[in-house]
């Protein structure tokens, strides 16, 4: 701490960054790592790890899902979405958050990440509201009065403005979903860490999809672990990241592609989704937030200068462990440290708070998200409630949320079990396309036998076969 202080002070007299902006220097060895350069200067460092499978196991058709859904943005804010899936895509709303009918509508407010709103509740649609009151007012008065009571209650109440829509969405496709194996040449996992942390934290995760024959590929991002680090605030903004992990994903990208994100890394998960919406296959959110545009707070500890930054990193690592991990013990002191999940220079960490800027990724650019998306919530979780991705749950077209109660911030170093283990199972899962009803056979019309009195139809004689003896 008193280290910490001093070289803060001097970084203020002297007008130089608290700390060298350089890369980490990692002494693991070197298989499996590679540098790209993805610009001139910019160099990124990626684990790749390519497992020895065995023979080529051919991928299974798995199911087709109808992807039908209107997306409508009114003037004043509200969006209204409306769900015309068949019934496999029912099956897959099913199976997100309780019973949920297939052609359903979704009504809910574009609210702010800060204010977030408890979770939006499908309505049943009710196609005899008019009727019904006409038939009240039937049965309470005469034949004679019903009609003048109903044209009375007519007159008498406001006629509603029909609003008009500033945006509407259409979504009309369908998507092939398969079982994706560790034995499938075309599947590779892509693994996107957030803010503090660097690659190593999906190390659990790495090693057993690898020892499972996938394909895995993790980056460091720009400034953390031992990527490069630029001197300069404007190389870490939302969009010079995304443009680095879409050089990174167009290089290592297969056919089938499953991105797996955490906190802000799941930012970038749902920028390539958008990019690349036939070539991800799946992806999966691992303590991401509400369905929000990005913006940075104006009242934030991290908008103070570097230097200060630098004198209060001890207590912004306490602070991280204290909300990030469910319990402070050695065992999560000795994860932090070990796993580099909160190890990045002051000038990093403030240019990257300052940077999150993303207007576009609002609940709309979610909405129109039409892959399947497993989302992971650690319940300890003080940086993202779980009311975030329960409303994430309800916008995203197919998504499953899974709870952790064991687990928080960093859920995927607390609960490595846990987690490998829902990931696999989404990984080989595949929707059940019910097949289409049967059409019956029109009967065909009887025609009329003529009819005959008293009059019986000749006995037909058989003629009578020799029996053998």
């Amino acid at each position: 701490m008193l280290t910490s202080f001093i070289e803060g002070l001097l970084c203020c007299l002297t007008s130089k960054p608290a700390n060298t902006v350089v890369p980490v220097e990692t002494s693991e060895p070197a298989d499996g790592y590679e540098f790209v350069e993805v610009k001139p200067g910019r160099v990124l460092r990626v684990r790749h790890i390519i497992p020895d499978r065995p023979a080529v196991e051919e991928p299974s058709l798995g199911g087709i899902v109808s992807c039908k859904r209107k997306i409508t943005v009114y003037r004043n804010g509200q969006l209204f979405i409306e769900n015309l899936g068949e019934r496999a895509s029912a099956e897959l709303k099913t199976c997100q958050n309780g019973e949920t009918e297939p052609n359903s509508m979704v009504e809910v407010e574009l609210t702010d990440c800060r204010n977030s709103s408890p979770p939006v509740s499908i309505p049943e649609a009710r196609s005899d509201s008019v009727a019904a009151g006409n038939n009240g007012a039937s049965e309470t008065g005469s034949a004679g009065e019903a009609p003048a009571a109903g044209q009375a209650e007519q007159s008498q109440q406001p006629r509603k403005r029909r609003r008009k829509p500033k945006r509407t969405v259409v979504i009309d496709c369908e998507r092939r979903i398969a079982a994706c194996k560790g034995t499938h040449s075309d599947v590779a996992l892509f693994f996107i860490h957030g803010v503090g942390g660097s690659l190593d934290i999906w190390g659990s995760q790495l090693d057993f999809f690898s020892r499972l024959g996938y394909e895995v590929i993790a980056p460091d991002l720009a400034g953390h672990g031992a990527s490069s680090s630029p001197h300069i605030a404007a190389a870490y903004t939302f969009y010079a990241l995304a443009e680095d992990m879409r050089l990174i994903f167009k290089r290592y990208a297969k056919k089938r592609n499953i991105l797996i994100g955490h906190s802000y890394g799941v930012s970038f998960c749902t920028f390539l989704a958008h990019e690349f919406p036939d070539q991800i296959h799946k992806m999966v959110m691992i303590n991401g937030g509400g369905p929000t545009a990005l913006e940075p707070s104006l009242c934030s500890i991290f908008n103070l200068p570097t230097c200060v930054l630098h004198c209060l990193s001890p207590l912004l690592a306490w602070s991280f462990l204290k909300a990030g991990f469910a319990r402070q013990g050695s065992r999560e002191k000795q994860l932090l440290k070990e796993y580099n999940a909160f190890n990045v220079s002051s000038f990093v960490l403030r240019a990257m708070m300052s940077g999150q800027y993303w207007p576009e990724g609002d609940e709309v650019y979610h909405a129109e998200l039409t892959v399947p998306v497993l989302l992971v919530h650690g319940m300890h979780d003080k940086f993202v409630p779980v009311e975030e991705d329960q409303r994430m749950a309800e916008i995203l077209l197919m998504a499953f949320l899974k709870v952790l109660e064991d687990g928080s911030h960093m859920v995927m170093l607390e609960c490595p079990e846990a987690v490998n283990t829902l990931l696999h199972e989404f990984f080989l899962w595949e929707p059940v396309t019910l097949p289409p009803p049967k059409k019956e056979p029109k009967a065909r019309p009887e025609t009329a036998k003529p009819q005959t009195d008293n009059i019986s139809e000749p006995a037909t004689v058989r003629p009578a076969t020799a029996r053998q003896t």
